[in-house]
């Protein structure tokens, strides 16, 4: 496999994870112990590929000192997209740094499957997963060799429910910066937007082979729903350690922060507790809890609690952002338990 190039756009609003994408990118929230972007990084360090380009946008800083902090082996490099103009918009953005191959893999999907040997059989796919709702996907219609014939963005009649997951390889780059350039010169919009399925779709015109890859585990963490999945699915497969507490029940899995404090409480199974997290008598399952977060008196299940948010009282569910405060107890809060 020679020199492949990445792009990994990560310049999302993440409007559907509000209100923690207020103060946050969506690919820095934690599933099983660590940011979305981290596992997406170590799985593309895995495929051996060396240069990630990022796109970003929405408090991109974040980031990038994140990347510089965490991943500095990575040569990467950075590019503010400005204008929100769809996902082909996006990618175009990096043409002047794309001169091999290429491998996309959209910030919030997460894929558990043998890219690497995919990667070696050196032809053109798209990854696809089999849905039972095709019409909120982009989709291929496929011949009976796994060929795309043709790439529907979200159709409103069936033509195949081969949905489009978010991961994508390019053996002829040039080509595809030159179908992305076409859409936008001649602004080939789908549902207001530049496409990256239309700029598919005129590859495939000009006799480009794009073959499909189905996969079987796909993780799109662009909901709280679907964040938890994806939380729960990692602690599952990474089975992570975690301290004995005094007074405290552990049902694994479950992520701890070794520095977190836990007083009587009962802790999981599927719940990733951040860095300096208080809790006390909380009973907590299929939940993350975020770095600095004030917990107490509460019996908690599918919730995210944002960073630094205090929250007492008998609740079961919330989705607290970062820095909030929830009392239903009426006592006076402190600042610590």
């Amino acid at each position: 496999m020679g020199k492949i190039i990445c792009i990994l756009p990560v310049a999302g609003m993440g409007k559907r994870l509000q209100p923690h994408t207020f103060t946050i990118p969506k690919v820095l929230l934690p599933v099983g112990g660590k940011p979305i972007l981290g596992h997406l990084i170590e799985f593309i360090k895995s495929l051996e590929i060396k240069t990630i380009i990022f796109v970003i946008g929405h408090l991109g800083e974040k980031i990038v000192n994140y990347v510089k902090k965490d991943f500095p082996e990575i040569d990467s490099i950075f590019v503010r997209q400005k204008d929100f103009l769809g996902l082909g918009y996006a990618i175009s953005l990096t043409k002047k740094y794309v001169d091999s191959p290429v491998f996309i893999n959209l910030g919030d999907t997460l894929i558990e499957a043998d890219v690497k040997k995919y990667l070696s059989k050196n032809k053109s796919w798209v990854a696809v997963k089999k849905v039972n709702d095709p019409k909120r996907f982009g989709v291929a219609v496929i011949d009976k060799n796994g060929l795309i014939k043709k790439v529907v963005e979200k159709p409103k009649d069936f033509v195949s429910d081969k949905a489009i997951c978010g991961m994508y390889f390019f053996k002829n780059s040039k080509l595809l910066f030159q179908c992305l350039d076409e859409i936008i010169k001649k602004d080939v919009k789908t549902a207001g937007e530049y496409q990256l399925t239309d700029a598919i779709q005129k590859m495939i015109e000009k006799g480009e082979k794009i073959f499909i890859y189905e996969i079987d585990k796909w993780f799109d963490s662009g909901k709280i729903e679907s964040l938890l999945e994806t939380n729960h699915y990692f602690l599952e497969k990474n089975k992570p350690s975690y301290n004995q507490v005094f007074s405290v029940v552990i049902n694994p899995p479950v992520y701890i922060s070794p520095d977190a404090e836990l007083r009587n409480c009962v802790i999981g199974p599927y719940v990733s507790i951040g860095k300096g997290v208080s809790l006390s008598n909380v009973i907590v399952r299929n939940s993350i809890i975020n770095d600095k977060a004030i917990i107490k008196n509460v019996v908690l299940q599918n919730s995210v609690i944002g960073y630094s948010a205090h929250l007492i009282g008998n609740l079961q569910a919330i989705n607290l952002g970062d820095s909030s405060v929830v009392n239903l107890t009426g006592e006076e809060e402190t600042s610590t338990l």
